[in-house]
This record gives structure tokens, C-alpha cells and sequence, in this order.
């Protein structure tokens, strides 16, 4: 089969498309034929050195997406399609950059969609992680306001379609106002564009401050992310688009505005149950819900696609098929 294999931390030039076995499943695994992969911010860290417990040579790639080719134990039929994520994928195994993988049973999340492979491909981890922000991380309501720092990354338009959908009123930040059009396309109500101070433009919309805001970029912007919440919201910090992820000398009482309230998110497989899957990719199939996909890409550019996301110029997802 052909894989993306990564010999150690560096470049895109790294990145090599190679003939490897075909994985045989063990006990309690399922192998996956992979139709089509999304692109991930974890594979651009493992690329660049800096993602903790992995080993190398690797075949990156915290998802996948394709059909069920064999499983001993027999609880997926072949043929079945089903999507994979999360882990240890790409990072402690071989992950989806391949032609076939092999992953625990777990980790399987089965769908039945006659959307286009492409189109699959962008959803589990982008839709688990957004999911997963909104409903662990924020709790978030309807009628509530929410702030996305980081709007035109995938998981940021994906938040957005899933907050209109919950009749949120979205703000999303961009530092590219080029690119302002794709965030009303999924649904932002107001486009904010980033220098450095939201909050000011924030509180200029909502004097108060917005109930639920999601930090996308990382650290360094996270102390303004807090100062454009209002007392008694919340801020959950879920990406590092800034490759910057840890606060040097954390005082909390110094770093966190009066009241307001600091989380977390960080999913697996199991936070994305199968009826949320099947239920997103039914809203997408009847014209309810947009998967912003930015390009797709065949397995042998992913050297391209690697650079087009380490620039941060992309617009939504970017997508490998097979």
C-alpha cells in the first residue's frame, strides 16, 4: 500500500510517500481501506518536533475516514463506513496517511452517507473537536453569544455552523480581512479582525462582554480572549494555532479577569457518539449544515497541502483522498 511516512521531525521535505505492507489488525482492531483523510494542527506538531510520545519512522494522521476492510471480531461488517480518530493514531501507531490502517475497535465510529468522500473525509475530528468544545467546554446555550479566536480554521467555521444551528449569535476573528466572506458564509454574524485587541472590538458590539468565547489560536491570545468575556462566561481553550500552548508563571488571580470562568477541551473517538456524526452528515446531505472544506489534495501532494497549512492561509479544511 502507499503511505506517508515521516523517518523524524522537520520540513515538509520529510514527508515521504512510500510502499508498505498492508497492516494486519489484532485482536480487537479494525482495519480501515481509507477513502479520505482531513488534515490536522496535531500532525503539523508531530511534523515540526513538537509532540510529546512519539516515535519514529511513523505514517502520520490522527483520523481517517473509508470502509471497514476487516475485523476479526466481527463487529463491523465489511464494507461498513465508518471514520477513526484520536488515540494515539499517527503519533504512537501508524495513522490514516495511508491507503489502509489499523486501528482499536474503539476508536471506530460507524455512518451511513452518500455525501462525497471528500466532503467525509473533513468531518470526525473537525466535528468532534467543535462538538465537543461547545457542549463540554462551554456548555454553551441558545440565544447565548460566542466569540471563535480563530475563526477561519476548520474547527472554527465548524463551530460556527454548529452554534447558528443552536441560534447562537457568532463572532469570529480572522487576521486576513480576505477572508472575512468565509465566515458569513458559515453563518458568523460579525467578523472581527484580529490585531492583537478583540475585547475593545468585542465590547464595542456587546458591552458586557459575550457569554462563551473559543480559543483557537493559543496562549498568546488567550489573556484578551478572557478580557472580551463578561463576568460569569466562559472561555474554553481548545487549539494552538500559534503553536504556543503553555503561560510562563501562571498567577490566576492576575491573569484572570474577575469572574470569569477558564476550561478546557481535548476529545477522543468517544466524544463523538454516532448518532452526532450521522445526524451532521444528514443536516449536510439536506442543505442544513456547510462542511468548509478548502482544497483537496491526492496522497502524493501532502507535502503541498503540509505547507499550505503550516502558512495558515488555508480557508476551512484541508482534505486528502484516495
Amino acid at each position: 500500500m502507499r503511505a506517508i511516512v515521516l523517518d523524524e521531525p522537520g520540513p515538509v521535505a520529510n514527508l515521504h510517500l512510500r510502499e508498505l505492507p498492508v497492516p494486519e489488525p489484532a485482536d480487537g482492531w479494525v482495519r480501515i481501506k481509507v477513502r479520505a483523510f482531513g488534515l490536522n494542527r496535531s500532525e503539523l506538531h508531530t511534523r515540526l518536533g513538537l509532540a510529546e510520545g512519539v516515535t519514529f519512522p511513523r505514517v502520520l494522521g490522527i483520523e481517517a475516514t473509508g470502509v471497514v476492510d476487516a475485523d476479526p471480531s466481527g463487529t463491523f461488517a465489511a464494507g461498513q463506513q465508518v471514520a477513526a480518530m484520536m488515540g494515539g493514531m499517527g503519533r504512537v501507531f501508524d495513522g490514516g496517511y495511508a491507503e489502509y490502517t489499523c486501528v482499536p475497535a474503539g476508536q471506530v465510529v460507524p455512518f451511513k452517507s452518500d455525501l462525497d468522500w471528500a466532503t467525509l473525509g473533513a468531518v470526525p475530528e473537525m466535528l468532534q473537536t467543535a462538538n465537543g468544545s461547545l457542549t463540554v467546554g462551554l456548555d454553551a446555550r441558545p440565544g447565548q453569544s460566542l466569540l471563535i479566536r480563530g475563526g477561519t480554521s476548520s474547527v472554527g467555521m465548524a463551530t460556527a455552523v454548529l452554534a447558528k444551528q443552536r441560534g447562537m449569535t457568532v463572532l469570529a476573528t480572522t487576521r486576513d480581512g480576505a477572508k472575512a466572506h468565509a465566515l458569513k458564509e458559515v453563518g458568523a454574524d460579525h467578523v472581527l479582525i484580529d490585531d492583537g485587541g478583540v475585547a475593545a472590538q468585542v465590547r464595542r458590539i456587546l458591552p458586557a462582554g459575550v457569554d462563551a468565547a473559543l480559543e483557537l489560536v493559543g496562549t498568546p491570545t488567550l489573556p484578551d480572549t478572557l478580557r472580551a468575556t463578561r463576568v460569569h462566561g466562559v472561555v474554553c481553550f481548545t487549539g494552538m494555532l500559534s503553536n504556543e500552548w503553555t503561560v510562563k508563571d501562571f498567577y490566576p488571580i492576575g491573569y484572570l479577569p474577575n469572574g470569569v470562568r477558564l476550561t478546557a477541551y481535548g476529545g477522543d473517538a468517544s466524544d463523538l457518539p454516532a448518532e452526532v456524526l450521522q445526524g451532521f452528515l444528514d443536516d449536510v446531505a439536506a442543505g442544513r449544515a456547510a462542511v468548509p472544506v478548502d482544497r483537496v489534495f491526492d496522497l502524493d501532494q501532502v507535502r503541498e497541502a503540509h505547507a499550505l497549512m503550516e502558512s495558515g492561509r488555508a480557508r476551512g479544511k484541508l482534505v486528502i483522498t484516495l
